[in-house]
């Protein structure tokens, strides 16, 4: 039912479930990590429960307060940007810039927002300072989960970026020219284009298909 693909550490396999829009799941040994869970993508009653769930921003489609209650169990660490505090109970925030070690993995937030995007003059979908995106080092891999964002200057400086996914749903966040943008100063070994919508993803590979060092891989992601 939904696409799991096995990248291997330096530890434990890493295991990456695509499971629709904005959603995924991490399984790294013993752990399960969900983000952004909503229930609107996946039957998570069949899913493992998490140990760690990373929430990017507030929007209905990210922060599901239902879905994840349901996921929780009583050592469940639930992360995220201020901006779900007020909606979610026991929830760790993270700042843009933050990093902290949760149950042994390293996990850093970064800026995700929007300079081109706007839902109106001088109103972007996505606000500086608002929205995480993820960093999430499994042993000697650093897995990027962008969130909803644009090809900004900070997503540009990071470095050793091993597995990335970079939202292309427009007009919300990315076009296919600014993902294929980042993924050339990202240079990750695997790029997962994300939340996606109805935008065509041909044109994202065919954008890269002289970048050989980058494995542009096409799940089901709308």
């Amino acid at each position: 039912m939904y696409t799991t693909d096995t990248i291997e550490t330096s530890g434990d396999d890493l295991k990456i479930t695509s499971l629709g829009h904005g959603s995924l799941m991490f399984t790294f040994g013993t752990l399960v990590i969900h983000v952004d869970p909503v229930s609107d993508v996946a039957d998570y009653a069949t899913l493992p429960k998490a140990d760690i769930i990373l929430v990017t921003h507030e929007h209905f489609d990210h922060c599901e307060t239902s879905t994840i209650q349901m996921l929780r169990k009583d050592e469940t660490v639930v992360v995220g940007s201020e901006s779900c505090a007020e909606k979610i109970t026991n929830y760790t925030v993270m700042t843009n810039g933050d990093v902290k070690t949760i149950k042994g993995l390293l996990i850093e937030a970064v800026p995700a927002y929007n300079m081109v995007h706007m839902r109106a003059p001088g109103s972007p979908f996505h606000p500086k300072g608002v929205g995480n995106g993820y960093i999430i080092t499994f042993d000697d891999t650093k897995v990027y989960v962008a969130g909803d964002t644009e090809n900004i200057p900070e997503m540009k400086q990071l470095a050793g970026i091993d597995v990335a996914f970079l939202p292309m749903n427009l007009p919300y966040t990315m076009t296919p020219e600014m993902v294929a943008d980042a993924a050339r100063a990202l240079r990750p070994k695997i790029l997962y284009p994300y939340h996606f919508g109805d935008t065509d993803t041909s044109k994202l590979t065919d954008l890269l298909k002289d970048s050989a060092d980058i494995q542009v891989r096409i799940r089901d992601m709308q």
